[in-house]
């Protein structure tokens, strides 16, 4: 690695954690092949994956519902089905909210649940296990065998680098930007005073320095199909989901925000609408 933490350093990050050594070994293997390699960039992985994964200690999805739970939070999956017959059973829960999507065979199949949300940053869908399966290894041997993503420490991690570095993590990192990492691993912001928290003290740990915070500079007006950290940061302050892609649904609010605001409504950000906006 060009940097090297060490295993001291890594506990005082991972207080949860009893097996800080065998996590240790791992990452010395693992982060390097995924440019995962500087203060900045381990810093922002282990303060995202401690968050998403306790602190490495939980390693699969919570599938344990009760009826009013599924009702609530998959309400579209469980209103043609009675919910009190898939209640407190993870494995007819996970078949029927993950089958046939994300590549998925059907309800019956059970392949839901047998691709369920595995590893520090949750590996979903058998679509998902396919590609990174074959990123990573050249082979299917996540598909043969996805359970280890909870029992192998280097392939647990393995699947949350290649995710990492698939959204380009690693860039978000060099700018110390917790904010967009966390947007970018969540899809919101869930829990991002514990992902500070964890990467100020690895930070501090590691003895590295925050980039200072920039605005992302308005080089061209931003339209639906523009991308990148403009589009990120005029999401953001809309508060819709900052993945850093000009669609309809940002186009949309765009225009409401200059209607609201007195400015042309055209869904276009440009010098005036940015400035305003962003400031």
């Amino acid at each position: 690695m060009k940097f090297n933490f060490t295993q001291d350093q890594l506990a005082k990050v991972l207080t949860h954690n009893k097996d800080v050594a065998g996590w240790y070994t791992a990452m010395c293997d693992v982060l390097p092949k995924f440019e995962i390699d500087s203060e900045l960039r381990v810093a922002g992985f282990l303060a995202q994956c401690a968050h998403e994964s306790n602190d490495f200690t939980v390693l699969q999805e919570n599938l344990y519902y009760t009826a009013d739970g599924l009702t609530k939070i998959f309400p579209r999956y469980f209103t043609s089905v009675n919910p009190a017959d898939y209640a407190k059973q993870p494995e007819k829960i996970a078949s029927r909210v993950y089958g046939d999507r994300m590549g998925n065979g059907n309800e019956a199949s059970k392949e839901g649940y047998k691709f369920r949300g595995r590893g520090p940053i949750q590996l979903t869908g058998k679509d998902n296990y396919t590609a990174c399966s074959k990123a990573v290894y050249g082979d299917l041997r996540l598909v043969e065998s996805p359970d280890l993503v909870t029992t192998d420490k280097e392939a647990a991690l393995s699947t949350a680098c290649w995710f990492w570095k698939k959204n380009g993590l690693n860039e978000i990192a060099d700018r110390g930007d917790v904010v967009a990492m966390t947007k970018r691993v969540n899809g919101g912001t869930i829990g991002l005073d514990d992902r500070k928290k964890h990467y100020n003290t690895a930070m501090a740990v590691f003895g590295g320095k925050v980039p200072e915070q920039t605005t992302p500079v308005l080089t061209e007006n931003l339209r639906v199909g523009s991308r990148g950290d403009a589009v990120v940061a005029i999401q953001a302050k809309l508060g819709l989901n900052a993945d850093g892609a000009f669609g309809p649904g940002t186009e949309a609010a765009v225009k409401k925000w200059q209607a609201d605001h007195g400015l042309t409504a055209d869904g276009i950000v440009g010098p005036t609408t940015y400035g305003k906006m962003i400031g």
